[in-house]
């Protein structure tokens, strides 16, 4: 790895121009400069399986995976073959094309609880269709979302309920409301404050906590008990925790589902999916008023489907959920005693599951901080690691994991350094920062 050289003069440059050009310098808040150390590579030009080049050369290992969207690794093979194979035939017509009811066939196939599904080309659309859906379904207009979860959607209704909430009427901000996950008092007081006016309940299944013993089949007998409908984002778990979803693994068929990120290695594929009896108010064979669900120009781009159905095969005939539990293992242990040899368990350490390991970094009394998170990054990119996580993909070896490891021992020392003399020692520039913030 060659990444301990400063990032060169054309990069910079680059960068400059891309927030001339760019609001915030890249189209997706979480891969700003501000989510990451100075000597990070301001771009990325290629990738192969976790490995990522920069625009000067230098080589990677990169977690995260393009926000934990590429699960099986960069230019994965077999997925490319059956994106390049359907480019040959057009990737847009007029009509549906037969590899939209091959790609329905295949993920309903995977999703035991799903009966209809609907593809768009992110997670917001398929999350915002869910919500539209169940507010249709119910007559209501109230949402119970998770308050512990960090992001559902771009649209108003949801970013209106955070610190970036300028230009959204609070009118739509009113109908949103907040429990605290594994807290069944706090979404039971909901339901008692507002009887009658809840349409769904919205959660990831699981993030970082596991849930409680019957949590999860407490709050769908919950929201069915009060009227509502139970819906899961499995943007993140889907693919991840289990083939089926964490519904699946957890035992937990909700009502609707949404789906992404894993589901097409990278390509822009997302689901909406559930119970027929809803999903059919989106379509045309009903006698109730139409709900408009989804319905995008390019969310059946045939290139993309193709990825998609591959993505998914190679999912069934191998087993990538069982190495990303492994791998993830193995990074984490590695973490974990690296820490302890130096007396840093308490301020360095991975938490979630295996397959989705993230990691915290804490000050000498206990308390999250962004300069020694920024710090850490740094010292890992300095050891040839791109790491706003420690989420694996099945293309990270072993090899790749004890790399790793060393970078993040190395990482630590300078992490044990900092603790003793001051952060500000050791830090180049500006501390990343939370993307949800009300000023720059």
């Amino acid at each position: 790895m060659s990444a301990a050289l400063p990032v060169s003069d054309l990069a910079r440059r680059m960068q400059q121009r891309a927030h001339h050009l760019i609001p915030g310098g890249a189209h997706t808040y979480a891969k700003g400069d501000d989510q990451f150390p100075e000597n990070a590579p301001p771009f990325i030009v290629r990738g192969q399986g976790c490995h990522a080049w920069d625009v000067d050369g230098r080589e990677y290992i990169e977690y995260g995976m393009g926000l934990r969207a590429v699960t099986l690794g960069h230019a994965f093979a077999p997925v490319v073959e059956a994106a390049t194979r359907q480019l040959q035939h057009g990737v847009n017509f007029t009509r549906p094309a037969p590899i939209e009811l091959e790609c329905a066939e295949t993920l309903l196939s995977m999703v035991p609880g799903a009966e209809m599904v609907k593809f768009c080309k992110d997670g917001s659309h398929a999350v915002d269709g869910a919500v539209r859906l169940a507010r249709a379904a119910t007559g209501r207009d109230l949402v119970a979302i998770c308050g512990c979860h960090p992001f559902f959607s771009t649209s108003d209704w949801f970013i209106g309920t955070g610190e970036m909430d300028a230009g959204i009427p609070q009118a739509v901000s009113r109908l949103v409301l907040k429990f605290d996950y594994n807290d069944r008092a706090s979404l039971q007081a909901l339901f008692d404050a507002h009887p009658g006016r809840i349409a769904c309940v919205l959660m990831e299944a699981a993030r970082i906590d596991e849930p409680d013993g019957d949590y999860l089949h407490w709050v769908k007998q919950c929201a069915h008990d009060h009227g509502a409908l139970l819906v899961f984002d499995e943007m993140i778990t889907g693919f991840r925790w289990h083939n089926g979803g964490a519904q699946t693994l957890y035992g937990v068929a909700p009502d609707l589902a949404t789906f992404g990120k894993a589901l097409a290695n990278g390509f822009s594929v997302s689901a909406l999916a559930g119970r027929r009896e809803l999903m059919k108010l989106g379509g045309l064979h009903h006698d109730q008023d139409r709900v408009f669900l989804l319905s995008t120009t390019h969310g059946a781009q045939t290139h993309e489907l193709a990825a998609a159905i591959a993505t998914m095969q190679f999912y069934r005939d191998h087993p990538v959920v069982e190495v990303l539990h492994q791998r993830g293992a193995r990074l984490r242990q590695g973490i974990e005693q690296a820490a302890t040899a130096l007396g840093l368990s308490a301020q360095v350490g991975g938490v979630s599951r295996d397959c989705n390991l993230l990691f915290y970094t804490r000050d000498a009394q206990g308390q999250p901080s962004q300069p020694l998170r920024t710090l850490f990054m740094q010292e890992l990119v300095r050891g040839g690691v791109i790491a706003p996580s420690f989420v694996v993909s099945w293309s990270h070896s072993e090899a790749d994991i004890d790399r790793t490891v060393d970078a993040a021992a190395a990482a630590m020392k300078v992490y044990r350094q900092a603790l003793d003399s001051g952060v500000e020692r050791f830090l180049q520039g500006r501390p990343v920062q939370p993307v949800f913030r009300r000023r720059p």
